[in-house]
């Protein structure tokens, strides 16, 4: 398979029109390292569908200055403004408007798996519950990942299987 890189402010546009055409959803693989531990840079996929009504623990494609875009998990929501942050950032936020959110995660591809970790299934939610309320720990447990360990277990680049159907995702 021959894998195309793109600047976001080229990608992340056609995503959504993608979408706006009727694409039930958009797969693409993750880039970056603010959703570690969950997500890894260019190993796992985000699986994502048009925004529906976004709510707190909620992962958003969002584009938080122009041309800048993000997927991180929303913290705070209040009204239409929402602050979103990394699940393996410790420092920084990053805010928008419910009206800048490209598009909402419904699952994820990850370790080379060919089913998706719904969103909406146990294990997601888990991992997200847990996660969010160790907020005050992240930085040490973050620590600990990089340092420990990715050391003793480093990241395998595996392909994710295209030639698979995926599962009918299932909205909120």
């Amino acid at each position: 398979m021959r894998t195309v890189s793109l600047p976001n402010e080229i990608f992340v546009p056609q995503v959504r029109a993608f979408l706006e055409e009727g694409q039930q959803f958009v797969t693409f693989r993750v880039r970056g390292n603010s959703m570690r531990p969950f997500l890894e840079n260019e190993r796992d996929c985000v699986a994502l569908v048009l925004p529906g009504e976004v709510e707190v623990g909620d992962v958003v494609l969002a584009e938080v200055a122009p041309k800048h875009y993000v997927l991180h998990r929303i913290i705070i929501k209040s009204g239409d403004d929402l602050v979103l942050k990394g699940d393996g950032n410790v420092k920084g936020i990053e805010t928008c408007t419910v009206g800048d959110v490209v598009a909402q995660a419904v699952g994820f591809y990850r370790k080379g798996r060919r089913r998706a970790d719904l969103v909406t299934g146990w294990k997601w939610r888990s991992y997200s519950w847990l996660w969010v309320r160790l907020r005050p720990l992240r930085r040490y447990l973050l620590a600990a990942y990089r340092r420990i360990w990715l050391r003793v277990f480093p990241v395998k680049m595996r392909d994710v299987a295209q030639d698979k159907e995926p599962p009918a995702w299932n909205r909120r």
